[in-house]
């Protein structure tokens, strides 16, 4: 595939990136499997056409990503997500969700082409051709869902992508692995509820995305899941470097690969950061070496929780990591076909044998 950039918001270097690193961008495709930056349009009406600075916070928290930002950075696809109010009503979130997709919608609509939605690879393959930014919209807590009349069939067009089962609350669905859950423990299994949803984003072939899962739900969900579908974990760190209940144990990233699946490193420093490592961008590459080796080279990917009040290592605060990802993996040798699997190949091979168009 031929990496089209948009003349609109160029790809702009930032500072310390090697020649070599940028080039390798230039001709790369880059998806990150979750962007959260909607949430700040929600909370203070941000504009996500129009460039912001990181704020007064210095990219902790807030301040990551707008639509330019991303393009500029070298994004050319995104799963870009909308997350659940958990304490709204059934009937509540349902609305609330429908309103969001409208919003997010129309600012996409006034990216005037730079920003498209995309909901099959035929279309990612369109809208790459065009030189857009690749949207592929999604859900973060599948519990939005509860009270729509036909569930996942209730979403319009097949306009969303992927669904995140639970995020940091147990849920009707199931247990969260955050110990701030709001409910007894992060050990239950995934209820009836939640398989059915499982079976009903297989019909519908929804990527099932098992960040911030409880580990027996997370197995629950394996086994309920349509084998022949890939699954994802969108947003994690790995046990295996810094143990961690937001993070996958070496068990669980293989039973993600072993589906054809990805695993997307999170920007979080603090599920990322073990005693006596990188405090830079370092440390997001050491996870994703570690899933290498442990799941194989067609597992890894990235999902930055970009905007999703997440505090990254210091070089990364300002939205531009792909640069700077590409950079010091070439720093640790690695080769540029397995930068490319892992900017965008991975999850592109997942996504066309989903749903090829």
């Amino acid at each position: 595939m031929t990496c089209v950039r948009p003349s609109a918001w160029p790809l702009e270097r930032p500072a310390g990136v090697s020649d070599s690193a940028m080039a390798l961008l230039a001709a790369s495709e880059v998806v990150d499997l979750h962007l959260d930056s909607f949430i700040v349009h929600r909370m203070v009406g941000r504009d996500l056409n129009r460039r912001h600075s990181i704020g007064p916070l210095g990219g902790r928290g807030f301040g990551h990503l707008d639509f330019p930002t991303a393009v500029a950075s070298g994004l050319t696809g995104g799963m870009w997500s909308i997350t659940t109010n958990p304490f709204r009503t059934a009937a509540s979130r349902w609305r609330v969700f429908q309103d969001n997709l409208r919003d997010f919608q129309a600012e996409i609509a006034a990216s005037e082409g730079k920003i498209r939605v995309v909901r099959t690879y035929a279309e990612w393959l369109e809208a790459r051709a065009a030189g857009a930014h690749a949207c592929l919209p999604a859900i973060q807590g599948g519990n939005a869902l509860q009270a729509a009349p036909d569930g996942v069939l209730s979403i319009p067009d097949q306009l969303i992508t992927r669904i995140t089962l639970v995020h940091l609350t147990n849920t009707t669905y199931g247990p969260s692995s955050s110990p701030l859950s709001f409910g007894k423990g992060v050990t239950g299994p995934l209820t009836p509820a939640g398989k059915a949803l499982v079976a009903q984003m297989n019909a519908a072939r929804v990527f099932v995305d098992l960040a911030h899962i409880g580990e027996q739900a997370f197995w629950d969900a394996v086994d309920t899941h349509d084998p022949q579908q890939p699954l994802l974990a969108t947003h994690t760190g790995v046990d295996g470097v810094r143990p961690h209940w937001r993070n996958l144990t070496d068990d669980q990233l293989r039973a993600v690969a072993k589906t054809g699946g990805v695993v997307g490193v999170i920007f979080q420093d603090w599920f990322l950061r073990r005693p006596g490592g990188p405090r830079d961008v370092d440390m997001v590459i050491e996870h994703m070496a570690h899933i290498v080796n442990v799941a194989g080279e067609d597992a890894v990917g990235i999902g930055s929780d970009y905007d999703g009040a997440i505090i990254p290592p210091p070089d990364l605060r300002d939205g531009f990591a792909p640069a700077r990802l590409i950079d010091a993996m070439l720093r640790r040798g690695w080769p540029e076909r397995l930068i490319q699997k892992a900017l965008a190949g991975n999850f592109l091979r997942c996504f066309e044998a989903l749903r090829p168009g």
